[in-house]
């Protein structure tokens, strides 16, 4: 019995200290830690970090703006202007159609009315086609002025009755895409001194 006495006093001593460290590891955890507070020198380079991050994402957003715009604008090319290829390659196809209705003199119309007239229509539907696709015609009449963007000399000659730098002959007519130049017109121009 006396072993019993004993043992049960071991196993409150034993109790004591199991209890012990928990109670201080509680209290250490409800003490608050020792705060320090950053130096001048560190809130300077937190500063200059911030800015600097602050000008990498400003950056980074006009370019990513800039990628927008520009895949913008170049879908709108495409649409626009995509198939300027193609059309510059059936202008040739055009001109012959027109030479064509121009060398059917009042005989041959008699002869073959229903071969002109089928040439008429071919043209006619062809520029049809253009015009709907944003293709216009750049014809010019004898007597305006020459504008280099839109007319390419093709010879200069002095003739009575114009000035200088005016269409005296149109050989071949221009054409534009919206606003692109596909083919200029092609003309003959007035080298007559002015007066």
């Amino acid at each position: 019995m006396a072993n019993q006495q004993a043992n049960a006093g071991q196993d409150t001593d034993f109790e004591q200290t199991e209890t012990q460290p928990d109670s201080q590891a509680e209290a250490e955890a409800g003490q608050p830690e020792p705060s320090e507070e950053p130096g001048p020198d560190v809130v300077a380079q937190l500063e200059a970090e911030r800015d600097a991050l602050r000008d990498r994402l400003m950056r980074a957003l006009a370019d990513a703006e800039n990628t927008r715009k520009r895949a913008e604008k170049d879908r709108r090319d495409a649409l626009l202007y995509g198939g300027s290829k193609l059309t510059r390659d059936m202008l040739p196809v055009y001109d012959n159609l027109a030479r064509a209705l121009n060398s059917a003199n009042d005989e041959a119309r008699a002869a073959a009315p229903g071969l002109v007239q089928g040439i008429e229509l071919t043209l006619r539907e062809l520029t049809n086609v253009l015009e709907r696709h944003g293709v216009s015609r750049i014809c010019p009449e004898p007597g305006e002025s020459f504008d280099p963007h839109q007319h390419q000399a093709m010879f200069e000659a002095p003739v009575p009755d114009f000035k200088a730098g005016q269409i005296i002959q149109v050989l071949a007519e221009g054409f534009m895409l919206h606003e692109q130049l596909l083919r200029p017109a092609q003309v003959g121009v007035s080298s007559t001194p002015a007066n």
